[in-house]
């Protein structure tokens, strides 16, 4: 259990980093017994106090669904983070990366939940509650030096990487079944990554059964209204200026980003 002191000390530093767009030592170097439950609290700690400057929660976002993604970063279980609607870019829209650190992208799904859900859920519970489903595009980038090998409690403290996302305009049914749709990325028409939604989890809406678990071991909850990022398909690709990031997944159609 961390003292206040060093809890207030290391969300300083990385809500620091964040602010400013400068990246900073990952935090097991100064702790090296963090804890997972410190590490929720220290995320927790930087998002009340975007909270407190004017920002919006609006859902959450998993991480290291796939099987490629974890074996990328080195990690091997889900962790999920918070959305906030300063960080939302519009579908087709430009996206700076002035005062990025070391951004890149994934191919995802997104749910629109329309009823609660809440603790341990089926399947079929999710399905029910979700109001719409799109394609979506994730914009990571990590506080930490070097973006590459983390621990566990490093990933989760930073919000999961989390930076911004984007939708797609077109939203469908939420009980549309996406358990197997084909999805391609592309950078400036050439495609870079391809995969199945199953490499999300195994299924996307399993992804979100394991986040309402998750949630409920911190006292929370999805509610009508938020988007779950159900985690990445794929890799993800490191971004520059004058890239045109487009994302294709079968029945879901297409969203896109500009990098600016």
């Amino acid at each position: 259990m961390l003292t206040p002191e060093l809890m207030e000390s290391l969300t300083d530093q990385l809500d620091a980093a964040l602010q400013s767009g400068r990246e900073c030592t990952r935090l097991t170097l100064q702790v090296p017994d963090l804890s997972l439950d410190d590490a929720y609290a220290i995320q927790a700690a930087g998002v009340e106090r975007r909270v407190a400057r004017g920002e919006r929660i609006t859902g959450y976002k998993m991480g290291l669904t796939s099987k490629a993604k974890r074996d990328q970063m080195n990690l091997n279980s889900p962790v999920y983070g918070v959305l906030t609607d300063r960080m939302q870019v519009p579908d087709n829209g430009p996206f700076s990366l002035s005062f990025g650190i070391h951004p890149k992208i994934e191919p995802e799904i997104a749910f629109l939940i329309g009823a609660p859900l809440s603790g341990h859920v089926t399947r079929e519970q999710v399905r029910d509650a979700c109001m719409g489903v799109s394609a979506a595009l994730e914009i990571l980038d990590s506080r930490y030096v070097g973006f590459k090998y983390f621990s566990l409690p490093d990933v989760i403290a930073d919000n999961c990487s989390s930076s911004h996302y984007v939708l797609s305009s077109q939203m469908f049914a939420g009980d549309m079944d996406v358990g197997d749709l084909a999805m391609a990325m592309a950078i400036n028409g050439t495609v870079v990554q391809t995969a199945s939604s199953a490499a999300i989890s195994g299924h996307p809406l399993d992804s979100v059964v394991q986040l309402c678990a998750m949630l409920a071991e911190h006292g929370k909850s999805l509610l009508p209204g938020q988007i779950v990022l159900a985690g990445a398909a794929t890799l993800a690709e490191a971004l520059s200026p004058g890239l045109d990031v487009t994302l294709d997944v079968e029945s879901l159609g297409r969203v896109s980003v500009r990098m600016a």
